[in-house]
């Protein structure tokens, strides 16, 4: 009975601190902004982004009209509203353009690291502690940075290349990272 009890009050206390973080809906219009790192996004309501950020919460699922997730970043456009960034691929690949109305679903993301990890990569790191080790000496935004590196060509040969060089450029440098280097090592192997 008591740890019963114990686990509903935790339970119970935990929904009321993260606002029932399961998912927040929501419908509005695909906006653009003259901005020289990015143009088109998806404006988030400020109850909605309050939701999430007072929770510190910053990545998060993106589904739009039920049909298409990505894992993505809550942005603060520096005058207290927030967005997600749509790039032109996405925008392309869904038919969209500006003013398109959408529904959105936003979920907090759980992943390990705020977007999938390339299957190519993950059984590399499972074959090789020494490149696993180096991989997990970096922040989580490089080590984002470099998922998406990996796991952007379409094809698996491509893929696993490209987590070759990164192993062993990583493992080379006992996991310190420099893009330029990265680049270098790119066109070498």
């Amino acid at each position: 009975m008591y740890i019963k009890l114990h686990i509903f009050l935790y339970l119970t206390e935990n929904a009321k601190h993260n606002h029932l973080l399961i998912s927040k809906s929501y419908k509005t219009k695909v906006s653009k902004q003259d901005n020289i790192l990015w143009s088109n996004h998806i404006p988030i309501p400020p109850k909605i982004a309050k939701c999430f950020l007072n929770d510190k919460v910053k990545r998060v699922i993106c589904t739009i009209d039920e049909d298409f997730s990505f894992h993505c970043a809550i942005l603060s456009q520096g005058d207290g509203s927030h967005f997600i960034i749509l790039s032109k691929e996405k925008m392309k690949d869904l038919e969209l353009m500006v003013g398109t109305e959408i529904s959105v679903k936003l979920e907090k993301d759980d992943s390990d690291y705020g977007m999938p990890m390339p299957e190519e990569f993950e059984e590399l790191l499972l074959m090789d502690p020494e490149a696993d080790e180096c991989f997990h000496k970096l922040t989580i935004g490089k080590q984002r940075s470099l998922l998406y590196i990996i796991g952007k060509p379409k094809r698996s040969e491509t893929r696993i290349k490209k987590a070759v060089v990164v192993a062993e450029y990583l493992k080379s440098t006992g996991g310190v990272l420099d893009y330029k280097e990265l680049n270098v090592a790119f066109r070498e192997g």
